[in-house]
């Protein structure tokens, strides 16, 4: 029998380890850190980037296999990991858009010639006070 738990191990962390890195390679092929470094203009801090890159997967992973409790915090530590979460997610969006080339095709289509920035910000805007009131409701806990 532990051979068999053995090898499911082996198997299991290497299935995780592909998606992980199918993952991370989708995230550097759309461009999202690229775009990043880029605006904020951080060049020099490549291998920084990289570290906190490979952290963050790592965290995230053992985040998902092992059930921990976090002693501070409580809503605050909820409230800055949302937050964080929220900005990666819209920066991934965004960077698929910008990959894919909608914003123009959504430009063209609802025919706006200025204010597009004003569109985005509304959206996101949008999604920020439905997830406020989603979760100050309690239906989120």
């Amino acid at each position: 029998m532990s051979i068999k738990l053995a090898f499911l191990a082996v198997f299991g962390l290497c299935a995780g380890g592909i998606i992980a890195a199918g993952v991370f390679a989708f995230l550097a092929i759309i461009g999202v850190f690229p775009r990043l470094i880029g605006k904020t203009g951080t060049k020099r801090h490549i291998m920084l980037y990289e570290i906190f890159i490979i952290l963050g997967g790592i965290a995230g992973n053992g985040a998902d296999l092992f059930d921990f409790f976090l002693p501070v915090g409580g809503r605050w530590t909820l409230a800055v990991f949302g937050t964080a979460v929220g900005i990666f997610v819209g920066c991934l969006v965004m960077s698929l858009a910008e990959t894919l080339k909608t914003l123009p095709v959504m430009n063209r289509r609802i025919h706006l010639a200025v204010g597009l920035q004003y569109v985005i910000l509304a959206i996101g805007l949008g999604k920020m006070v439905g997830a406020v009131l989603y979760f100050s409701a309690g239906m989120g806990m």
